[in-house]
């Protein structure tokens, strides 16, 4: 591994009923919506925590306080501030990994395999099975890749691999993940819905 490590970026939305995980309401209902939600969050911070990489979550939907009494307080705490998605995923600084919460299958292997990979290449990526991501990796700045994107289409991917090379950034891809977003997912992942 590189001397500077980089900083896992866990982005998070606070656990409310009725604004979490809303594509599973259909399902689960608005408080089993953000149970699963809750769990995934937590899940992956311990993924996190396991690889001894230094991280932050970065949040959003309660203030700090609320998010510590959830997490603990030994958690870094930053505010993802206001804008799209790609707004707020920009503001990361590099070295970084930006990490969603809604991959159940996530190993500390991935995260890992990701900081090794930003020894070599000075991006990587995690691909996700409905054609976005579930990592992004970068060892300098690269805001293009976050600007006009379509986010939540299955071109998410495809148009980000092409911006890096269009900007002459080398990137790897990891290990293809699956995300659990829809109703649909939940029958992979049954020990989510309690």
């Amino acid at each position: 591994m590189s001397a500077i490590l980089p900083t896992i970026a866990l982005f998070a939305k606070y656990p409310v009923p009725g604004l979490a995980k809303t594509r599973l309401i259909p399902a689960l209902g608005a408080d089993g919506a953000a149970q699963v939600h809750s769990q995934l969050v937590e899940r992956t911070l311990r993924v996190i925590r396991q690889t001894g990489l230094p991280f932050a979550v970065w949040t959003t939907g309660a203030e700090h306080s609320a998010f510590a009494g959830w997490l603990g307080d030994d958690v870094p705490l930053v505010e993802q501030g206001g804008g799209d998605l790609g707004d707020r995923l920009a503001r990361v600084e590099a070295p970084a990994i930006l990490l969603g919460a809604d991959v159940p299958d996530l190993g500390a292997q991935h995260l890992l395999a990701a900081a090794q990979s930003l020894c070599e290449l000075p991006a990587v990526i995690g691909p996700a099975a409905d054609g976005g991501y579930y990592l992004l990796g970068f060892t300098r700045a690269v805001p293009f890749v976050f600007t006009d994107m379509a986010w939540g289409t299955q071109t998410v991917l495809s148009d980000t691999v092409a911006r890096l090379a269009a900007h002459g950034v080398p990137c790897h891809l990891l290990e293809e993940l699956a995300d659990c977003d829809r109703p649909e997912d939940l029958a992979r992942w049954p020990q989510l819905i309690r």
